[in-house]
C-alpha cells in the first residue's frame, strides 16, 4: 500500500516516536526486529555506513522493547509480536562522543551513566565506568525483576577519528574497553545486547572477549536492514515518486533511473538487494533535487588520513578491488591496506561475490559517492583552491557535452597554470591521475591504463558522443603522444563501443605545470 503523499520526509530523524507521532515516512523495518530479537543470539553486533538509519534502528528496538505497542500499530511487527514484554532499557548514543581527549570522554561516560543512575540508583564506591555500568545493570535488574537490555549506537565514534594515530588511539581504546567489559561477566542480568557502529576494533574488549557476538552485518537475512530497497520506494514511496517525476517533467520509471544513478548500488552481502542510501533519498524527495546529500556532510577525516597512509591512488580508488570474505573481519587498527575500510564506511560496496570461493568484488557504489571521493581530493593532487577547480570542472563539462574537447583542453590548460607548485609532479604518472580526478568530476566514465592486445592507453574517458582515448606525454611533444596511438593501433580494441572514437594525444610541460600543446584526431 502506497504511503499518503502527506507524510514527511525524515530526514536525519533519529526518534521512532517522534515519527510516529509527527506523521513522518517511516520505511517499515520491524520485521527485521522481530528476526533479531527472536533469534539464538542476545549479543548482535552491526556494521553500516554514517547516516544510513543505524540510529533510528536502535531507537526503534528501545521502543519495541519498552513494550510501546502503540508505536507499531499498522507495522510487520504488529502481526508477528504477541506478547510484548517491557524490560529495563540501556541505551547509550556515543556520536556525541566525537574528538575527544581522555579526559573529556570520561566525562562523557560519566553524564551517560548519570541519566540512568538518577533512575536506578548509585553504589557509594563505584567511580570507574565499568563498575557503575555493572550497578546499573544489577540494580535494575533486581528492581524490575526482568533482565536488562544494553542498546549502544555507534561504539567505535570515539576512536574514528584517532585510528590514524599511534599516541591517541591506545589510550582511547583502553578507556572504552573499560566501559564495555562488564558486558560479558553480567550474562545473566542480560536480556539482549545490541552494538552498532560504522569499524570493527578488535582491541575493545567488546570483540576480543565477547566471542559470542552474532555480527550480521554481512548476513543475507539483514542485508536490507538499513537503508532502503527499489521495491519499498515502489510500495511506500510511490506517492512521492509520482511528485517527483512530474516536478522534473519525466516518467516514474525515468525517475526511478535518476535516483537509481545517483544513490542506489549499494550490497552489504552477496547476493542483495540493491539498497539505496536513506539519507540520500530523503533528501532528494524532499526537495525534489538531485544533489549530493550524503556525501555533502562531509568526509571524515580518518578515511582522507588512511588513503595518505596507504597511498591509494585516485584511479584505484575509483576502480574495482578484489577482498576474500576474511578481509572484511580484519581488525581496524591492524589493517593493512584500506579496502575494508572504505566497504565499512560505505565509500566502496561489494559489486559482485564468489560464494564458492568467498571472494568479492568491491568497487564506489553510484555517481554520488564517485564525485565526492574525487572532489575530497582536489587538495591532494590539484589545488586548496575548491572553488576555482569546480570552475573549471564546470566550464570543462559544457564544452564535452558540446562534444568540444578543444574548448575542453583549452580551460583545462588555463586552470592547472593557476595551480600552485606541489612536490611529486614530475612525472607522467601524476598528470594521469590529474586527468583522471578532473574528467571523473564531469560524472563521465573514466579509467586509466587500460590494457588493449597491443598495450595500455593512459586514459579512456566516454562521454554521450564519444570515447576518448587519451594518452599522456610529458616534456615531449603532443605529437609523440599521438604516433604512440596510432603505432599501437588502440581503437582497434574499442571498435564496437557504439560511439565514434577520438583520439587525444596531451602534452605536459613540467616546469610550467600544465598542458602545453595537445593533437586531437577523430
Amino acid at each position: 500500500m502506497n504511503q499518503p503523499a502527506r507524510k514527511k520526509y525524515p530526514i536525519g530523524m533519529q526518534s521512532f516516536s517522534t515519527m510516529w507521532k509527527e506523521n513522518y515516512l517511516y520505511i517499515d523495518k520491524t520485521e527485521y526486529i522481530y528476526r533479531m530479537t527472536h533469534s539464538d543470539s542476545k549479543y548482535m553486533f552491526l556494521s553500516r555506513p554514517r547516516r544510513f538509519g543505524k540510529s533510528l534502528l536502535v531507537d526503534t528496538l528501545h521502543a519495541y522493547f519498552e513494550g510501546k505497542k502503540e508505536l507499531f500499530e499498522g507495522l510487520a511487527i504488529e502481526k508477528l509480536e504477541t506478547e510484548w514484554v517491557q524490560y529495563p532499557v540501556l541505551h547509550f548514543d556515543f556520536s556525541t562522543a566525537k574528538n575527544l581527549n581522555k579526559e573529556e570522554l570520561e566525562s562523557e561516560l560519566s553524564f551517560k551513566l548519570a541519566k540512568y543512575e538518577e533512575v536506578y540508583g548509585r553504589k557509594e564506591g563505584d567511580e570507574r565506568p565499568n563498575q557503575r555500568l555493572q550497578g546499573l545493570i544489577e540494580r535494575a535488574y533486581r528492581q524490575t525483576g526482568k533482565e536488562v537490555v544494553v542498546l549502544i549506537d555507534e561504539y567505535d565514534a570515539p576512536l574514528l577519528d584517532v585510528m590514524h594515530e599511534e599516541k591517541d588511539l591506545p589510550v582511547l581504546r583502553n578507556v572504552m574497553r573499560n566501559f564495555y567489559s562488564p558486558l560479558k561477566a553480567l550474562g545473566a542480568y542480560l536480556h539482549f545486547v545490541f552494538l552498532t557502529g560504522i569499524t570493527k576494533f578488535s582491541q575493545l574488549s567488546i570483540f576480543s572477549e565477547l566471542n559470542n557476538i552474532q555480527n550480521i552485518s554481512m548476513l543475507q537475512e539483514y542485508a536490507a536492514i538499513c537503508g532502503i530497497t527499489e521495491e519499498e520506494i515502489r510500495r511506500q514511496m510511490d506517492a512521492g515518486l509520482e511528485a517527483f517525476a512530474q516536478k522534473l517533467s519525466i516518467t516514474k520509471e525515468e525517475m526511478l533511473e535518476k535516483l537509481k544513478a545517483n544513490y542506489d548500488g549499494y550490497h552489504f552481502t552477496w547476493p542483495s538487494p540493491d539498497i539505496y542510501n536513506p539519507y540520500s533519498l530523503m533528501n532528494a524527495f524532499s526537495e525534489t533535487r538531485i544533489a549530493s546529500y550524503w556525501f555533502g556532510i562531509g568526509t571524515p577525516t580518518y578515511l582522507i588520513e588512511m588513503l595518505r597512509k596507504f597511498g591509494m591512488s585516485p584511479a584505484q580508488l575509483g576502480g574495482e578491488m578484489r577482498a576474500e570474505a576474511s578481509d572484511f573481519d580484519a581488525p581496524t587498527e591492524r589493517l593493512t591496506g584500506i579496502v575494508p575500510l572504505l566497504y565499512q564506511s560505505g565509500y566502496f560496496t561489494i559489486k559482485n561475490g564468489n560464494l564458492l570461493f568467498g571472494s568479492y568484488t568491491l568497487g564506489i557504489p553510484n555517481r554520488e559517492v564517485r564525485i565526492g571521493l574525487m572532489k575530497s581530493l582536489i587538495p591532494y593532487y590539484l589545488t586548496p583552491n575548491t572553488q576555482a577547480t569546480s570552475a573549471a570542472v564546470i566550464t570543462m563539462a559544457e564544452c564535452l557535452y558540446d562534444n568540444d574537447m578543444e574548448g575542453a583542453l583549452q580551460a583545462m590548460r588555463t586552470f592547472l597554470s593557476t595551480v600552485p607548485y606541489a612536490d611529486n609532479t614530475d612525472y607522467e604518472g601524476h598528470y594521469q591521475q590529474v586527468l583522471y580526478i578532473i574528467f571523473s568530476l564531469l560524472g563521465m566514465y573514466t579509467d586509466i591504463e587500460v590494457r588493449t592486445p597491443r598495450g595500455r592507453v593512459d586514459v579512456v574517458m566516454r562521454t554521450p558522443a564519444a570515447l576518448y582515448l587519451i594518452e599522456v606525454k610529458m616534456d615531449k611533444s603532443a605529437d609523440v603522444a599521438m604516433q604512440q596511438i596510432d603505432l599501437t593501433q588502440y581503437p582497434e580494441r574499442f571498435a564496437l563501443c557504439g560511439v565514434p572514437i577520438v583520439k587525444v594525444g596531451i602534452n605536459f610541460d613540467s616546469r610550467q605545470r600544465t598542458i602545453s600543446d595537445w593533437k586531437i584526431m577523430k
